[in-house]
């Protein structure tokens, strides 16, 4: 797998300060992607076991309130081994920090396939981005049609969960 882009210092793919791993490789093809050089899944640079420890390295401060997967599509089938090897090297790192992931996959389609990195990750925002519903005034989303969702609680309901900290006020 290959990456595009880590933002050791991210404000705007979720609360807080976060780590951001950009991944490449993704099918979705949204019209106006903010991202499209990470479509190509040969783009950027591997994803090694050195990438990992940079990643576990800059979540290592107090004011670091998780990672942020996202791309590229990490729930691409190339993408999402590494990724929940990545999510399960966290969770063991920093139980404390949460983990938020982007996919242009809807949480029902990623529940039917079985995805094995949907239960590694607290926050889910799915469904690709569309530029007819393009917002800006959406926090930490593009579009209207996609959502903020509670992992934990979608999985247990087998159902979406809005995160509860969605508000967009």
């Amino acid at each position: 797998m290959n990456y595009a882009m880590i933002k050791s210092y991210d404000i705007a793919d979720g609360p807080g300060v976060r780590v951001s791993l950009f991944v490449s490789g993704c099918t979705h093809h949204c019209a106006e992607c903010f991202n499209p050089e990470t479509w190509d899944f040969a783009y950027g640079e591997p994803f090694t076991a050195e990438t990992a420890a940079r990643i576990l390295h800059d979540l290592a401060p107090v004011h670091i309130q998780g990672l942020t997967l996202l791309g590229g599509e990490p729930f691409e089938p190339q993408n999402e081994p590494t990724m929940c090897a990545l999510a399960r090297q966290v969770r063991q790192a920093y139980p404390q920090k949460n983990i938020w992931a982007y996919s242009g996959y809807p949480f029902e389609q990623l529940l039917a396939r079985g995805s094995a990195l949907l239960p590694e990750v607290d926050i889910l925002v799915d469904g690709p981005f569309v530029k007819e519903l393009k917002n800006l005034n959406l926090r930490f989303r593009g579009s209207s049609n996609q959502r903020i969702l509670d992992v934990a609680q979608s999985l247990r309901a087998g159902a979406p969960v809005h995160w509860e900290g969605e508000s967009d006020t």
